[in-house]
């Protein structure tokens, strides 16, 4: 029988194990090290605006024949005014993970809900006011519940979670199979900092015409030899009535990202006709996450 206990230091590798399974399912050619996985369990830097809420983390593990086979990830939010009023008491699951049933692990669908209800006890020993729950691990683009786990949703759904939040579609492209026109007669790039990278705004006789933000490291230092040449677009804004004005950004950030080194870029999307724009400029729906879980009061 499986048993659950909380997570010990010896169980770092087979952990990393089991989060790059889940990660390479949803984004190619992408790992994280022992070193990230350990330091998301004590902080996340990247979230640094809902991590300096967090009161509490505890991250549990479920083990069978020795094996770690489930594991998951908890956070407490503080219940001040500094918290967004979302988060503010809060209890989440910030990750889930667990191997799908299979003939060499028959019995890890228990073992997975026997972490799960060890999880509700947790949240319900600190008497928070909602339950939350999320796949957020920590490599570029897995975040929610992703298509690719059915087997976590399976879970979710199983101690009582619903899926509330929206659904956000995540494409992909190779550099190489973005659009290429030539850059029109009078029109300007500018290069600036950016909220979410480096910034590249297009300019037509003192107009904008729009902007696309890029994040050439979406992995901190110690993962990135498992995320070389990725990329995000953190942002793709086009002025209204600028027909042509998308594929000539996408232009200006392949040229950049090819300067970087980057061989293939990640975007992220909800409205259909941004999906729709990105695709016919050479992207690909790589695959869809749903977010935003709530526990449903039993």
């Amino acid at each position: 029988m499986p048993k659950v206990r909380p997570f010990h230091r010896d169980d770092r590798d087979q952990l990393t194990d089991l989060v790059n399974d889940h990660v390479c399912a949803v984004v190619p050619g992408v790992s994280v090290s022992v070193n990230t996985v350990l330091s998301q369990l004590a902080r996340q830097p990247d979230e640094f605006i809902t991590d300096p809420w967090v009161a509490d983390r505890v991250t549990l593990v479920a083990e069978q024949r020795r094996y770690v086979v489930a594991a998951a990830h908890l956070l407490r939010y503080r219940a001040d005014a500094e918290v967004g009023g979302d988060f503010r008491d809060a209890g989440e699951i910030n990750w889930f993970v667990c191997r799908p049933p299979a003939s060499y692990w028959p019995d890890s669908e228990p073992a997975a809900d026997l972490l799960m209800v060890a999880c509700l006890a947790q949240l319900a020993r600190w008497n928070v006011r909602v339950r939350l729950a999320d796949g957020a691990l920590p490599a570029p683009g897995v975040y929610g519940v992703p298509r690719p786990w059915p087997h976590i949703r399976a879970a979710y759904e199983r101690a009582g979670f619903r899926h509330t939040g929206p659904t956000e579609v995540l494409l992909i492209a190779r550099v190489a199979d973005l659009p290429a026109p030539a850059r029109p007669p009078g029109v300007t790039v500018d290069r600036t900092l950016g909220e979410c990278g480096t910034r590249l705004t297009a300019h037509s006789g003192g107009r904008p015409l729009g902007f696309v933000e890029l994040d050439t490291s979406p992995g901190r230092p110690e993962r990135r030899p498992g995320a070389a040449g990725l990329a995000d677009i953190g942002n793709l804004h086009v002025e209204p009535g600028t027909d042509g004005s998308a594929a000539l950004l996408l232009a200006e950030a392949a040229r950049w990202l090819r300067l970087s080194g980057v061989d293939r870029v990640l975007a992220y999307e909800t409205a259909p006709e941004d999906v729709e724009r990105l695709t016919a400029a050479g992207f690909e729906e790589l695959t869809r996450t749903d977010r935003g879980w709530v526990h449903e009061a039993v």
